[in-house]
């Protein structure tokens, strides 16, 4: 599981996204922005959060160190913004922190100039995770130290939000094509073959299963029946190595 730090102080709320992440101070000295488990998104929001983030890192892109930071019911008492106070006591025990990145600047297309290997790299991961929000309206990419960084997968892997019952058939999901006319990298699709005979690979079933034993238990879809953590783990290995079997169907190509 991901590194455990705990929440000293709240610093201010981060009102640009709906969900009202948070900047906080820990007691490793970090500086985290936090997505918090009790926002109106849910928990499948920060379950994506974490399997994209640590699959991208472990494919050789960059995405912000994750932790698990522990959130004690004293921040929540001192906090003046009673909107803010309410998540906060929604949110008590375990949320996601993903270290914060001084001074970089949003992704416009203009002042830093993207390496078309790299940008066919992140269109070919979001199409196989199925993330639909990297467009201009919302790039979610950094620029830090003169370098791309990829941030906010939340509303990647959509299929775990249809298991109110518990994992379905993976078909569905495998084979939904991938529209990325609106990706803010689609200039760079020719890129996208060379990415995907370079990284598909390197999706393994064991590959999987180290990404998804970073997620805590408690964040999983509430099982069906007897179901446990691990099956539901498994049943996000199954649906991600069926979509990388059906490549065919989903893989977004040059026009």
């Amino acid at each position: 599981m991901l590194p455990t730090v705990a929440t000293t102080r709240y610093v201010t709320p981060l009102r640009e996204g709906g969900s009202l992440p948070g900047l906080v101070e820990a007691d490793d000295l970090g500086t985290y922005v936090v997505k918090f488990r009790g926002a109106g998104q849910g928990r499948a929001v920060l379950v994506a959060e974490i399997v994209v983030g640590e699959l991208a890192r472990r494919l050789g892109l960059r995405v912000p160190e994750l932790k698990l930071i522990d959130l004690d019911e004293r921040i929540a008492r001192y906090e003046p913004d009673e909107e803010v106070q309410d998540l906060l006591r929604a949110s008590i025990g375990l949320n996601l922190a993903i270290d914060f990145l001084p001074r970089a600047l949003g992704y416009d297309g203009v002042s830093f100039r993207v390496d078309p290997v790299e940008a066919g790299r992140v269109l070919w991961l979001d199409a196989l995770v199925g993330n639909v929000d990297r467009s201009w309206r919302n790039p979610n990419l950094l620029v830090w130290h003169g370098e791309l960084w990829l941030i906010d997968h939340g509303a990647a892997l959509w299929f775990h939000h249809r298991w109110p019952s518990g994992p379905r058939d993976p078909r569905h999901f495998a084979e939904t094509p991938y529209d990325a006319s609106d990706h803010v990298l689609s200039p760079h699709l020719s890129s996208v073959p060379a990415a995907a005979a370079a990284l598909a690979p390197l999706v393994t079933r064991e590959l999987l299963h180290d990404v998804l034993s970073q997620v805590p238990d408690q964040w999983l879809p509430s099982p069906p029946d007897q179901a446990t953590a691990e099956h539901l783990r498994g049943a996000y290995v199954e649906h991600l190595l069926a979509r990388l079997a059906a490549a065919q169907s989903w893989l977004p190509v040059a026009a």
